[in-house]
């Protein structure tokens, strides 16, 4: 139990680092992690749903970091939150009617389609042109579809809007910033349907594990918060396709 605790705090404090540094909000790192060290049967549902809810706190306290630095821009969060939103609705539902094994073959799936996609195609890693507004499209049936894959796997939506933000020209400190507030709804949401969900007294959560990933993750976002400042951008777009590599590794063979 002591050797599960001090893993997670270890990880809550790498979640922490890659909420300020890439978006995340804790998906990619506390998901493997809560699904290993988990003695439920139901694993991958447990570290989903503990995952959205510890990113509730990890993505708020990243947006008021961000917010005080001025990275956010308005025009690039809302109304596009609101249809994330809207998705996550469908997609946590869906979650909990999935199987454990399908859910863990689709995280990985997803995982290794856009380590391929930012890898395969322009605009990623070297952003292109001046910033572009989103379009009507993108912001509406592009924010459903963010919000339903986001909830469904657990990953709070930055490995889908860090990449659209990028390909509107943005640099990773700025895309990686607007990731967060694009998160909370996603994490509100799911962890409210995975916690009135079937499961144990909480519903899918764990709540041991929950605090011990942001016992680790709180005081990481405010010692990190000045860091993606002096990252070069092609460093930080490198690192970010790093870190989901590690994450599909340590899914697949947990």
């Amino acid at each position: 139990m002591l050797t599960s605790i001090l893993t997670l705090l270890l990880f809550g404090c790498l979640s922490g680092v890659t909420t300020v540094l890439f978006g995340f909000g804790g998906g990619f790192v506390t998901v493997p992690v809560v699904a290993a060290v988990t003695n439920r049967g139901d694993a991958m549902h447990v570290a989903v749903a503990t995952s959205t809810a510890v990113m509730v706190v990890n993505a708020a306290s990243a947006t008021v970091v961000q917010a005080r630095a001025g990275r956010l821009r308005r025009d690039y969060v809302w109304p596009l939150a609101a249809f994330v939103a809207i998705g996550a609705i469908a997609g946590s539902i869906a979650a909990t009617y999935t199987g454990d094994g399908l859910l863990r073959i689709l995280f990985v799936t997803y995982l290794a389609v856009t380590i391929v996609d930012s890898l395969a195609r322009g605009g990623f890693l070297k952003p292109q042109g001046k910033p572009k507004p989103l379009s009507t499209f993108t912001t509406t049936a592009g924010g459903v579809g963010i919000g339903a894959v986001a909830s469904f796997l657990g990953v709070g939506g930055s490995v889908m809007t860090v990449p659209l933000l990028r390909r509107k020209g943005l640099p990773m400190a700025d895309a990686a910033a607007m990731a967060n507030p694009l998160s909370v709804p996603v994490a509100v949401v799911a962890t409210a349907v995975y916690a009135t969900a079937s499961g144990g007294p909480s519903g899918y959560l764990d709540p041991i594990a929950g605090v011990a990933l942001l016992a680790g993750s709180l005081p990481t976002i405010a010692l990190v918060r000045r860091v993606a400042d002096r990252l070069p951008d092609k460093v930080h777009a490198v690192a970010y396709v790093g870190l989901l590599a590690a994450a599909l590794i340590a899914v697949a063979v947990s």
